[in-house]
């Protein structure tokens, strides 16, 4: 990433200089000039916006997009009274708004370059991850699920049954097109269906509450997004537990058009039990981006002694 924004950014030094130059032999001379300024403005910029990656990457697109262009406009401002200080370049104020236009532009087109390229990743490529990922989700819960199941033949055979019938409706889901979003409604439906499984192992020890607000069933959402959210609060959240263990699953409108799902559980940050759904949060992350692009985002972390995952979601359609 950081090589093609120096090559870009000096491509495009490259040909203004080139326009600039007023003949042909001159250009390598114009060349230096235009580098001696873009080259630090780059090594200042490149660690500031990687550093800036999480609250940028937390803003809608084009916000972003506008606050990088703004902090690239800043720091050219900044580079020019630097050397206008010392001397090394012409006090004129449309000097200073030429080197502020040229870097809001020249940011302009390299955000719009990456942004061109993400769209036109190869559809195979991305199916293919897709595919790769969902194989991946493969519940663990499976076994125990079994196991249950199995101490329930006896003791209840039509538990049992039901509690089969729900395993291989999973199972189905498992083998579903990642391709393919499913209606929220059904993702809500088979949460459910895990949940009630996941009863049959922890008792009471698993209490859920459902926090449904006004949420259209039908808003699409890639199948297995929120099961393994499920799962992580459950295995890192109750299991490790003696007492009951609260599982709060709450879906709202949020104040930009969208929806907001948040999975939240006890487990503390000292939790050894707590430490590995890194993997599963990545998985969803990552599907959710090549469903959705940047238009939705996945943000994890403990607040007041609660492990939170939220989501948030457009509601139009997808990319």
């Amino acid at each position: 990433m950081w090589l093609r924004i120096l090559l870009g950014a000096n491509g495009l030094a490259a040909a203004a200089a080139l326009v600039k130059a007023p003949h042909l032999g001159d250009w390598p001379g114009v060349f230096t000039q235009f580098a001696a300024f873009v080259e630090p403005l780059l090594l200042a910029i490149l660690p500031i916006l990687a550093a800036l990656r999480e609250p940028l990457r937390r803003l809608p697109p084009r916000a972003g997009q506008g606050a990088v262009v703004g902090v690239a406009v800043l720091l050219a401002i900044g580079l020019f009274d630097f050397w206008r200080f010392f001397g090394l370049t012409e006090a004129r104020a449309d000097e200073l708004l030429r080197a502020a236009l040229l870097a809001a532009m020249a940011a302009a087109l390299l955000l719009a370059y990456f942004e061109l390229r993400a769209r036109a990743f190869p559809k195979a490529v991305a199916e293919a991850r897709l595919q790769a990922l969902n194989a991946r989700i493969r519940p663990h819960f499976l076994f125990n699920s079994l196991n249950a199941v199995l101490g329930l033949i006896r003791r209840d055979p039509l538990r049992a049954e039901t509690a089969l019938e729900e395993l291989a409706d999973l199972i189905r889901v498992l083998m579903r097109d990642a391709r393919e979003l499913t209606p929220l409604s059904e993702e809500i439906a088979l949460t459910r269906q895990y949940l009630d499984l996941e009863k049959l192992r922890l008792g009471e020890r698993l209490q859920v509450e459902w926090h449904i607000a006004d949420v259209p069933g039908e808003t699409r959402v890639p199948p297995l997004m929120l099961q393994p959210l499920v799962e992580n609060a459950v295995y890192h959240g109750v299991e490790p537990l003696a007492d009951p263990g609260p599982v709060r699953i709450a879906f709202a409108r949020d104040s930009g058009g969208g929806m907001s799902i948040a999975v939240t559980n006890d487990a503390t940050p000292q939790s050894a039990h707590s430490n590995g759904n890194r993997m599963a949060l990545a998985n969803v992350r990552e599907r959710l981006a090549l469903h959705f692009d940047l238009e939705a985002r996945l943000d994890a972390g403990f607040e007041a002694g609660r492990y939170v995952v939220r989501i948030h979601l457009p509601l139009t359609a997808p990319r």
